[in-house]
């Protein structure tokens, strides 16, 4: 058993591989947080101590013992207005006014399995799963919060989601909703956050936890390339190897904010869910409102060992089982030619493609409605057969001739001022009244909150993939969202727009999954802009950048791995000079780098010599090669964040450790030298493993104490890639 609730002792354990979590109702009813962390045999309630904190207000039942304080006690959902001072996890205001949460215990239940989360994407139960509900009340104003515990032992993960129920007589409203509140009663603790913007995403920042509140979060409708909706905090001795780290990632691609406060004596509060700057939620008696779900988890193995857990949660719960097959290697027709093609230049990209070994041909933007560039026709998802010179169907017909799969790019939440769809339904779009829109690549975003634009974008796509026989769709998103305003609802309900534009697009996409259970769904918002648990529900990989060159997507896709699986990273070979940077890279280095992700092209294959298709080949024949173990393998990252080093380096090891896939990128060339000397991760001691291509073995034991030396390099982003197999295996 997973989950105990010890009725001596009122705890509450959760238990998982290597991890104990345990709360406890006190005498007043106040759920307390006892302990996250390795997992012990002990009660841990002996860690909550309390004194006389002067500014720190007594409950009223507790006026005469002035040691007792919800502003420094250690919670698991803290209220708001009634003496604890820290960050909340939930604001309401009542129908008289009153903006004060005080919750009590008021019973608690345990369960096998897990139920899904109703319209939204939630970690999909495994056969051990197990689920403690604790339900906390304040009787005063009528609210009711279930806690949600939803254990995976073998994953040592926890995740964690609230309902909240009006049992009043009379409307409230939610005006702050978290999804988990987690507090560490001591420790110093650094916090690892992932900022970034279009073009280069999820860039690692560490930083101490200084005194007071810091925040990460995004209010521009999406998760966003800005701030990522996940967070570390960590020892600050915590390194990819060893030391204490926890993690919280939302499964929500929408607004979020992640709080995280250290009080006046040291304790640490972290607090993640829906962002609450323009939430408003009208809850009416006897209604619910259920919060995304954030998935927590601990790893005493270092950074690396907290990024494992998350990868194989995302990948085998999160994830949809069907998608764990081999996906096809394809070309993008985005960057070959933009908005400038016919139906017959898409056809020369798929017979180059296929000549190197490639399986799919994506038709990117461009080729429906009025759309010869960025300034029209979104919304219109009709076929511009004009500009193709056939029908899709007939050209995916001829795709699949050559022995390709076929997909196709559909930005389907956006809508552009110059389209049929605006001017037949003006209405549809998110604006202000009396205001004139804000604008960004010359369109609008439509109202997703609504049931009627979702019944049309549905059928408008149906159509299309009803008409070809389409595989894939790349699933595009390419701005913010302002004018945070639907025409469908009353003044008062405009601050439930945002959650709900995201419930809508949900909606859209298990609408299209249930459908086309075999169509694979690439998320993209300009990139990596809705890179989250959320989107990973509904599509087995998203593109990981708009950014392809190869140099910057070292530091873009080791962000990523902190979280989410190489299986999951959209990532392609470009042309050289890059269309970002202008930087000129080896196509040796670029495929080394793009095989560490969802390998593809993103070039015009017509423009390539005869050496570099046949490169090309070789590295379309190596992804496949290494694609189980890319995909399934165990990732490392084996150069620390903050080293001054001239190169970076990882490997991912098979589950089993009978090989290793190791690759090396110098991103600084000195005069004289040393050897990159690397250490491995992830080997079997006592195995014997040969370098592929060489006689050369050496043992586990040497490989990972020991590592290995790596030649001196000739020039900046030289690239090396290493197979080590166990010869165990090999005979």
């Amino acid at each position: 058993m997973s989950i105990q609730v010890n009725e001596r002792t009122g705890v509450f354990s959760l238990t998982t591989a290597h991890t104990l979590y345990q709360m406890k109702a006190d005498s007043s009813g106040v759920l307390l947080h006892l302990y996250y962390g390795q997992k012990t045999d002990e009660d841990m309630s002996y860690l909550v101590r309390t004194a006389d904190r002067g500014f720190s207000g007594n409950p009223y039942e507790m006026r005469n013992e002035r040691t007792y304080s919800l502003d420094q006690l250690p919670q698991e959902y803290s209220g708001s207005g009634v003496g604890d001072y820290r960050v909340s996890a939930v604001q309401v205001t009542g129908a008289n006014g009153s903006r004060s949460v005080d919750l009590r215990f008021a019973g608690v239940r345990t369960e096998k399995g897990r139920k899904a989360l109703p319209g939204m994407p939630f970690v999909r139960e495994s056969d051990e799963t197990e689920t403690l509900i604790v339900t906390l009340q304040d009787k005063v104003i009528g609210l009711e919060a279930e806690l949600r515990y939803h254990v995976f032992p073998s994953q040592d993960v926890i995740v964690r989601s609230v309902r909240l129920l009006n049992r009043s007589g009379q409307e409230m409203v939610i005006r702050k909703a978290a999804s988990a509140c987690l507090d560490f009663p001591f420790g110093e603790y650094d916090v690892l956050h992932f900022h970034g913007r279009h073009c280069m995403e999820r860039i690692p920042e560490r930083m101490p936890l200084p005194r007071g509140v810091v925040s990460f979060g995004s209010r521009r409708g999406m998760s966003s390339h800005h701030s990522n909706p996940f967070v570390i905090l960590c020892e600050r001795h915590a390194t990819e190897k060893s030391g204490e780290c926890y993690g919280a990632m939302m499964v929500y691609s929408g607004n979020h904010l992640e709080e995280m406060e250290v009080d006046q004596v040291g304790g640490v509060r972290l607090v993640s869910g829906i962002h609450p700057d323009g939430f408003a939620w009208t809850l009416a008696p006897g209604e619910a409102f259920e919060t995304p779900e954030v998935i927590l988890s601990f790893s005493a193995q270092g950074l690396n060992g907290l990024s494992r857990q998350y990868h194989d949660i995302l990948r085998q719960q999160v994830i949809a089982a069907r998608w764990r097959q081999p996906r096809p290697v394809l070309i993008n027709s985005w960057e070959a030619a933009y908005f400038d093609f016919d139906a017959e230049k898409i056809l020369n990209f798929a017979r180059a493609a296929r000549e190197m070994g490639m399986e799919m041909l994506v038709l990117d933007d461009g080729w429906f409605g009025k759309r010869d560039d960025d300034s029209s026709g979104l919304g219109d998802w009709v076929v511009n057969e004009r500009k193709l010179g056939c029908s899709m169907r007939e050209l995916s017909d001829r795709v699949h001739e050559m022995g390709m799969k076929f997909g196709l790019w559909f930005e389907p939440e956006m809508i552009s001022e110059d389209s049929d769809l605006y001017r037949a339904h003006p209405d549809w779009a998110l604006t202000d009244p009396d205001r004139k829109p804000v604008m960004s690549r010359n369109q609008m975003v439509l109202d997703m909150s609504r049931e009627d634009v979702v019944d049309y974008i549905y059928k408008a796509m149906c159509a299309v993939l009803d008409e070809a026989r389409i595989e894939y769709v790349k699933w595009d998103f390419n701005r913010s969202v302002a004018n945070v305003y639907s025409h469908a609802l009353p003044a008062n309900r405009q601050g439930e727009v945002a959650h709900r534009f995201m419930l809508g697009t949900y909606r859209l996409l298990e609408r299209l999954e249930a459908r086309y259970p075999d169509l694979m769904i690439e998320g993209c918002s300009g990139g990596g802009g809705r890179f989250d648990a959320g989107m990973l529900f509904y599509c087995p990989q998203i593109w990981c950048s708009d950014d392809t060159d190869a140099v910057e997507r070292l530091e873009i896709q080791r962000g990523t791995s902190y979280g989410y699986p190489v299986s999951a990273m959209g990532s392609h070979v470009s042309a050289s000079p890059n269309h970002q940077t202008g930087r000129i890279v080896s196509l040796n280095t670029r495929g080394i780098v793009a095989q560490s992700g969802t390998f593809g092209i993103e070039l015009n294959p017509e423009k390539l010599s005869e050496t570099e298709k046949d490169s090309i080949r070789e590295q379309v024949r190596a992804y496949h090669r290494y694609q189980e173990l890319i995909a399934d393998g165990t990732y490392y990252r084996l150069t620390e964040l903050d080293e001054n080093r001239d190169y970076v380096a990882w490997m991912i090891t098979s589950r089993d450790g009978s090989e290793a896939l190791v690759s090396l990128v110098m991103t600084h060339v000195r005069a004289n030298s040393p050897f990159p000397y690397i250490r491995l991760q992830g080997l079997l001691p006592g195995e014997t493993y040969q370098l592929e291509g060489t006689d050369r073995c050496f043992t586990g034991a040497a490989l990972m104490h020991g590592g290995v030396a790596v030649d001196q390099a000739r020039e900046d982003y030289e690239a090396v890639q290493l197979h080590f197999v166990s010869t165990r295996k090999k005979g």
